[in-house]
């Protein structure tokens, strides 16, 4: 085992990171920008290194720099996070050469998974059902026109490397296209670098359904069941929760079964995440990987009772997992809320700035993972998110009623959050009954907002 392991990362994800190691008896080392340097991850960990200024580009993703960190410190191993370098293979691969263990996949399993056009090649050819598409990337105009004339509209023009709904457009007809293709391809550009493009048939009103998987040196993979990432605003989750509420017992076997078939055809390792869209007739289509811990990965921990991180950090000093497919059971119900600061009403706009009053929920069942305090101010420089509300019950109405709860407990005060918006979605009949999609959002502007 590992005897001190930096963190590539800040944010609420840092923390949660630093609290398994110190659960292990891993001593931990944080990075952070300028910026950051009164954030609460700085505080926490046994020591610290400023590795550039505020902006990404020179701190939490300067490699270099990261690198460096590590050496100085002696730490012997990176976790990653999720965002920033997590699913940059250069990088995985940087560290190996360093002799410093990266905590995630390999960077061939990172490329060939990061990269969704490719990654349909791979399941394609497993076996793996994927949504009708290119099978390869589109690189021109014309050749989109002639994809998507085979395909049939309405289709997904989408980035090969994207994330976080960046570099996607619905395309409903010809005359669309052209427009959609060009604006994808440059958006893709500017968030990733790489504008390497592809195209898939779009499922209408489709459940985004995700399989956590954990995997070991030793060939042995096994899932933790699913998740139910439907509440989405422009393609990014906002809600979640596990069990799925329309999931039976022979389809989560069955889909459990191509996700395990999944990593395995790349000959996965560590913690990962097998996307899927399940269409009205629960007919399921790989949709993507992704090679790094889920930021919704704690409804998974409440209902199985598996800590992923310190089975991932386990899994990557070498240790055999220690349970069985038939050891995981799904014990009640759990939905994460992402808790932004941001202003729903007007169009989501983001809100920085200093907390001046906190209060968090609490009681039994009631989880926070959050990096914010009293007192500290939210940089404008990163991503909204400040905290993640999660909760368990036995069932999932339970879990709701606990969850609208803990929402009337929490009390941020001097920035905006999408508290109000949560509820709202938490108090709306459709959502309560289970009846939503990825439209949800969209089909319930006037109620939501």
């Amino acid at each position: 085992m590992f005897n001190k392991i930096l963190i590539a990362n800040r944010g609420e994800i840092a923390v949660r990171v630093i609290r398994a190691c110190r659960e292990m008896g891993i001593e931990t080392v944080a990075v952070y920008s300028e910026v950051d340097r009164n954030a609460l991850h700085v505080q926490m960990a046994d020591e610290a290194v400023c590795i550039g200024p505020g902006k990404a580009q020179d701190s939490y993703l300067n490699m270099e720099n990261i690198i460096s960190a590590t050496v100085l410190t002696g730490a012997q191993a990176i976790h990653p996070g999720f965002g920033f370098l997590s699913e940059n293979s250069k990088f995985a691969q940087m560290c190996k050469e360093c002799n410093i263990t990266f905590i995630g996949p390999d960077a061939e399993t990172i490329d060939n998974m990061g990269n969704k056009s490719k990654a349909r090649e791979i399941m394609l050819k497993s076996g793996v059902p994927v949504i009708p598409g290119t099978e390869g990337s589109i690189e021109t105009v014309e050749d989109a026109l002639k994809e998507a004339d085979r395909i049939g509209y309405p289709i997904m023009v989408k980035a090969s490397a994207g994330g976080g709904g960046r570099g996607i457009r619905i395309v409903r007809a010809k005359e669309e296209l052209k427009k959609a293709f060009e604006t994808a391809k440059s958006e893709a550009k500017v968030a990733f670098g790489d504008d390497t493009m592809y195209i898939e048939k779009f499922i209408e009103k489709p459940r985004h359904i995700e399989f956590q998987i954990l995997a070991d040196n030793y060939g042995n993979v096994i899932h933790l069941c699913e998740r139910d990432c439907s509440i989405q605003r422009r393609n990014q989750k906002v809600l979640e929760e596990a069990p799925s509420p329309v999931m039976s017992h022979e389809l989560r076997k069955k889909m459990g079964e191509v996700a395990v078939k999944a990593a395995k055809s790349v000959n996965y390792k560590s913690v990962g995440t097998i996307e899927f869209l399940v269409d009205k007739n629960f007919n399921f289509y790989f949709m993507e990987m992704n090679t790094r811990i889920q930021v919704e990965h704690p409804i998974t921990e409440m209902i199985t009772g598996v800590d992923l991180v310190k089975e991932q950090i386990r899994v990557s000093a070498g240790e055999k997992i220690e349970f069985s497919q038939e050891d995981i059971d799904i014990k009640g119900h759990s939905i994460e809320c992402r808790i932004n600061a941001e202003n729903p009403k007007k169009g989501f706009r983001p809100s920085p700035g200093t907390i001046t009053l906190e209060h968090l929920p609490g009681g039994s069942g009631v989880r926070i993972d959050s990096s914010i305090y009293q007192g500290y101010t939210i940089p404008p420089t990163y991503d909204s998110m400040v905290a993640k509300l999660i909760v368990h019950g036995a069932d999932r109405k339970e879990a709701i009623s606990k969850m609208k709860r803990s929402l009337e407990e929490f009390l941020i005060d001097g920035i905006d959050t999408n508290i109000e918006f949560q509820l709202n979605i938490l108090y709306n009949d459709s959502f309560q009954k289970g009846d939503y999609d990825t439209g949800f959002i969209q089909s319930n502007e006037d109620t939501l907002f």
